[in-house]
């Protein structure tokens, strides 16, 4: 062990530490020094070899054993910038987009389903009467519950279809009238369907129609209640073809029946007039009066209702009338007298009676006028059908306050109780037939 060198002699004699069996020439060394310019080589600077650590830190040197400037490792190279490793991090946000994306889908499509699953459902129905703001709805004839409910919610009314027809499946009997009616936005579904059933809600337009009103007063009735002019009215009478009447009649008058009507709003005037068109014939077809014979029944009819007074005497009047055309014997109506002049009067002058060219002159004419002069109602189409046994061929009012009427079988008789009637006219000098 004594004989063993020191490293000075290590050092001079095997200059190349890697190799001992190849000599250190200068260019080798001049080569080692290019490789490690501050002239170290493989050794520190005390001169001693490298430990492998030292190997490592020079070959890869971390900023914590820098003895440089900034960034230098310990032996004045720049330290290698790191590249900051963030690929995970974008992976991940990759992910996050992609779910979200997948999830936003799957809401659009599938909320219904979610929302159940979930436990998440919204509310289907208001609460509450409505927001004030007041709608119009119609019901027309032949719907159905489905139909109603749908309105319902497209009209702003209900919140949902499903929240008024799930109430209509737990009132299986529930009826609605057809029509038009005034509810609220944003109604609860019970309250929507009490609102139905209420027909306080129900818009209509009123028209009363007395019986032996004639046709201007009819269709300036029906104009003042819905709005629809008089002139569309008048013109809509004159083509009574188009409601379904015989072109033969002489006007619509006397076809449209007496009566209090509820028009529901929008009708057009021939829908109005139709309407009741469609009323008279229904009291006929009632009444048994065939098709054939509906002008001869309505003219008889409306001639007893404009001279009748009390329907107590319909059936009476009905007789002298029906007992006069079957003796041939004229009717000598002032009503038809004055219908024919344009007037409303029950006063007829002797012009007016001597008028041949008037056509509903029955003090002329034989028989029947060639039409009615007023709209009849059910009970002077009664009274023209049934009328009462008999012999009268007069009869005159006596007392215009109580319709008191006198019916005679002569002359003599109906005499007499023309002058009772002059007499009750001085007696009550602003009386009047209005």
């Amino acid at each position: 062990m004594t004989d063993e060198p020191s490293w000075e002699e290590i050092f001079s004699s095997q200059p190349n530490v890697g190799n001992p069996a190849v000599p250190r020439s200068d260019s080798f060394a001049r080569s080692d020094a290019r490789a490690d310019p501050r002239g170290y080589g493989g050794a520190n600077y005390e001169g001693r070899p490298l430990t492998r650590r030292e190997l490592r830190e020079r070959d890869y040197p971390s900023s914590s054993h820098s003895s440089g400037g900034f960034g230098d490792d310990r032996y004045g190279r720049p330290a290698p910038k790191r590249k900051r490793r963030l690929g995970w991090l974008w992976a991940l946000i990759v992910v996050v987009v992609l779910a979200a994306g997948a999830a936003g889908t799957a809401w659009v499509m599938f909320e219904p389903q979610v929302r159940k699953i979930m436990g998440w459902q919204l509310p289907i129905d208001y609460v509450g009467v409505g927001n004030g703001s007041t709608v119009e709805v119609v019901i027309e004839s032949g719907q159905i519950g489905e139909d109603i409910a749908r309105t319902l919610h497209k009209s702003g009314v209900t919140m949902t279809f499903d929240a008024f027809y799930q109430l209509l499946l737990k009132n299986p009997s529930a009826s609605f009238q057809p029509g038009t009616y005034s509810l609220q936005k944003q109604m609860s579904a019970q309250a929507a369907f009490a609102a139905l059933n209420n027909p306080d809600n129900r818009i209509v337009a009123r028209a009363v129609i007395p019986e032996g009103s004639t046709l201007p007063t009819i269709l300036k009735r029906v104009a003042d209640a819905t709005g629809v002019s008089l002139d569309e009215l008048t013109t809509a009478s004159r083509d009574y073809v188009s409601l379904g009447l015989p072109k033969t009649l002489p006007s619509l008058e006397g076809y449209l029946f007496p009566a209090t009507y509820t028009f529901d709003p929008g009708l057009s005037a021939q829908q109005l007039l139709q309407v009741m068109v469609d009323r008279m014939n229904r009291s006929l077809d009632t009444a048994g009066v065939a098709p054939e014979n509906r002008h001869r029944v309505l003219t008889l009819a409306a001639l007893i209702q404009k001279e009748g007074g009390s329907t107590a005497d319909f059936l009476k009047v009905s007789r002298v009338f029906t007992n006069r055309i079957e003796q041939g014997i004229l009717l000598q109506s002032d009503a038809t007298v004055s219908y024919g002049s344009g007037s409303t009067s029950i006063f007829t002058t002797d012009a007016e009676r001597a008028d041949a060219s008037n056509p509903y002159n029955t003090y002329v004419h034989k028989g029947l006028p060639i039409g009615p002069i007023s709209a009849p109602g059910d009970a002077a189409i009664n009274a023209a059908l049934h009328p009462a046994d008999g012999p009268w061929l007069f009869f005159v009012l006596v007392n215009g306050k109580t319709g008191e009427t006198a019916f005679s079988r002569t002359v003599g008789e109906h005499d007499a109780a023309v002058r009772v009637w002059q007499q009750w006219l001085r007696d009550n000098p602003d009386w009047s037939t209005g």
